[in-house]
């Protein structure tokens, strides 16, 4: 028996060398390519400046183009190559690129590179890291504007600038990275006319994929927990937990606008589970109410932030992204606005 032991230890010791040899060298192999491409979109761009015509740059890129991609194939076609000048164009200082994509492929990478804000580039490339998405995932993370719809991208710059680095540096997750607004849950592929009902059993039928929209570290709990209160009977609709926040989330599904009573109903949810089932080394839980339309006025009323209740839109159709892009816009500067209030 003990034999049999022995042999299964070595063997998980002999599988994690293995694993982590294999991760170092794809990190090395990812940096080595990187450290090349910057070279190569310094040397064209350097070229190009050279000579002070428009046109020059596309017909450098092209000759390249004809001459490189035969030899070494099509990772070196013109489209390519723009890619490696952008990246040049974008971070003219090696090091910061290496120390910011560490980890990451080139196909991650080019993914970031027409995003303009600085700080969202680092959001993604962030997140990437942090829950390992595909490039499909990341792809599908920009597209559907989730930095946009964090509570962290209406913050003070150096606010989002510190959280991302506790993120980085310290595995510290806030709610301001965790929770969005609005929601996207179009996978549900709900009919025009659904109840709340309807809503809770297609997020369960489609549990994975609305993790995913939550985000990667909700770990789902309980359907329809049942609380019992002086003889009453309090049923949650769905009980995650969080393993950065470390605290549960409880969720509240509403079809019109938010009420007012929604607040109440959450505050006995959540000061349930802190007396009842919270642990001494767990956070306390944080509410979020989905509703298909927000009362704005009523939640500054209320001052729910402070009672750690969250209210987010939810979306079961993704609009066209002009109108999906001015609404989150319009969220933004509100909220910019208010801080700076509040900052005075």
């Amino acid at each position: 028996m003990n034999e049999i032991s022995n042999k299964e230890n070595l063997l998980n010791s002999v599988v994690k060398l293995i694993e982590q040899a294999r991760k170092n060298i794809a990190v090395s192999i990812n940096q080595e390519m990187i450290f090349l491409y910057w070279n190569i979109g310094k040397c064209i761009k350097e070229e190009i400046i050279k000579c002070d015509r428009a046109e020059y740059g596309s017909k450098i890129v092209q000759s390249l183009t004809a001459l490189l991609v035969p030899k070494y194939g099509r990772g070196y076609s013109s489209r390519n190559l723009w890619n490696m000048i952008r990246l040049y164009d974008n971070y003219q200082n090696l090091q910061s690129l290496l120390g910011k994509f560490k980890g990451l492929s080139w196909t991650h990478i080019i993914n970031f590179l027409p995003i303009k804000d600085e700080l969202k580039r680092e959001f993604y490339a962030t997140l990437c890291l942090k829950e390992k998405w595909s490039t499909r995932t990341l792809q599908g993370r920009i597209n559907s504007m989730l930095y946009e719809r964090t509570a962290l991208s209406k913050l003070p710059e150096k606010t989002i600038e510190n959280q991302l680095k506790e993120l980085k540096e310290e595995d510290k997750m806030t709610p301001e990275i965790v929770f969005r607004d609005p929601y996207v849950l179009d996978f549900l592929q709900l009919s025009d006319t659904y109840s709340e009902n309807d809503l809770e059993s297609a997020i369960l039928n489609a549990l994975q994929k609305f993790i995913l929209e939550l985000g990667k570290d909700f770990y789902f709990v309980e359907r329809q927990k049942r609380i019992t209160l002086d003889n009453i009977d309090f049923y949650t609709d769905l009980i995650f937990y969080h393993r950065i926040l470390k605290c549960f989330i409880v969720i509240e599904l509403k079809l019109g606008k938010f009420k007012a009573e929604y607040k109440g109903q959450m505050e006995l949810y959540l000061r349930y589970l802190e007396k009842y089932e919270m642990l001494n080394d767990e956070n306390p839980p944080i509410g979020l109410i989905l509703c298909s339309e927000k009362g704005k006025e009523q939640i500054e009323l209320l001052f729910l932030p402070e009672d750690r209740i969250k209210v987010a839109d939810y979306l079961t159709k993704l609009p066209p992204k002009e109108l999906f892009l001015e609404k989150l816009h319009k969220a933004i500067q509100v909220a910019q606005v208010k801080l700076n209030i509040k900052d005075d």
